[in-house]
């Protein structure tokens, strides 16, 4: 089964704007937040909180899950292609925030994500492979301002 060319990107925050980072098990060395793609049926929340729980262990019923109101549209790298139907080449991610009062103890899913982090926001930003990442992380440093 392909997935969908729709996705979430959930930057996980704290109050003093320190982001959780993951890297990636298939490509060491990337950072980013939680994303994942839309399962047929579900609602984009419904997704952020999925992809949430599996990526980290943290319930979003326990803090506050806000949709940011916009999406990025992108090229879908290469190598992740064939995980999507033949012709299929962007991607439509919807940004989310999740806001913890402090840094917290996750749970990583070892076939997804090697190791975690929290960074200050512009480091994070930093040090993320994805530009449509980086940037949701930098516009929640700029709002905060």
């Amino acid at each position: 089964m392909f997935k969908l060319p729709v996705s979430v990107l959930v930057v996980i925050h704290t109050t003093d704007l320190q982001v959780l980072l993951l890297e990636r098990a298939d490509h060491p060395g990337w950072w980013q937040s939680v994303t994942g793609s839309q399962d047929a049926g579900e609602s984009l929340a419904q997704t952020a909180a999925r992809e949430v729980l599996e990526e980290t262990g943290l319930d979003v019923g326990d803090y506050v899950l806000t949709d940011w109101g916009y999406r990025n549209v992108y090229e879908i790298y290469a190598c992740y292609r064939h995980r999507y139907a033949p012709g299929t080449t962007h991607n439509t991610e919807h940004v989310f925030g999740l806001q913890l009062p402090a840094p917290a103890p996750v749970q990583l899913a070892p076939r997804e994500h090697l190791n975690f982090q929290w960074l200050p926001w512009r480091a994070a930003a930093d040090r993320c492979f994805s530009p449509s990442n980086a940037a949701a992380i930098r516009r929640l440093g700029e709002l905060a301002k």
